[in-house]
């Protein structure tokens, strides 16, 4: 997965990824039958731990909006760790990747879970209140995982959090308060 992260689908081969895991070929080809089988569980990986990040930082408080705040701005301290590369592994691939079935439906597996993560505490921000309601759950939940991942194209050309924080400023401090 970090290698997908770095390099990118198309530019990491097979026998770099078994090189970091220290695994032998033809064990590799008795999980996987192919790069793009292997793609496609590194996207599912990514999208458990993703999904396990938000549900941890929506889970350490009873305020929705300030899970999601704590969720992304650890997404942010990450990214500034690792110097600006990566940046998130589904927005990613998904420039790369559109020609394959097999993962482009395991991304847009993962996007929907992202997207219905974000919907959930949305919705509960709502109902305590927190957020405005004249506008649905979802549609902000669209308007949020879409404004982040253009945001984080802009942080890995500028290698700069601005963008990112732009977004979670002017969404959760301004157009979703109520």
């Amino acid at each position: 997965m970090a290698a997908f992260l770095e390099h990118g689908y198309h530019g990491t081969g097979i026998q770099q990824v078994l090189s970091q895991v220290n695994v032998p070929k033809g064990s590799f080809y008795n999980d996987f039958a192919s790069k793009e089988a292997l793609g496609a569980a590194a996207i599912r990986h990514y999208s458990e731990c993703f999904g396990e990040k938000l549900s941890d930082s929506l889970n350490a408080t009873t305020d929705p909006l300030a899970g999601l705040r704590r969720f992304f701005r650890g997404l942010m301290q990450d990214f500034e760790g690792s110097g600006f590369v990566g940046g998130c592994l589904i927005g990613n691939l998904s420039g790369e990747l559109e020609g394959s079935d097999l993962c482009r439906r395991a991304l847009a597996e993962a996007f929907a879970d992202f997207r219905e993560g974000v919907r959930k505490a949305l919705q509960q921000a709502q109902d305590q209140g927190l957020v405005r309601v004249d506008r649905a759950a979802g549609e902000l939940a669209d308007l949020l995982t879409e404004a982040w991942e253009g945001a984080l194209m802009r942080m890995k050309i500028e290698r700069s959090l601005a963008p990112p924080r732009r977004c979670l400023e002017h969404l959760l401090e301004d157009y979703f308060q109520a």
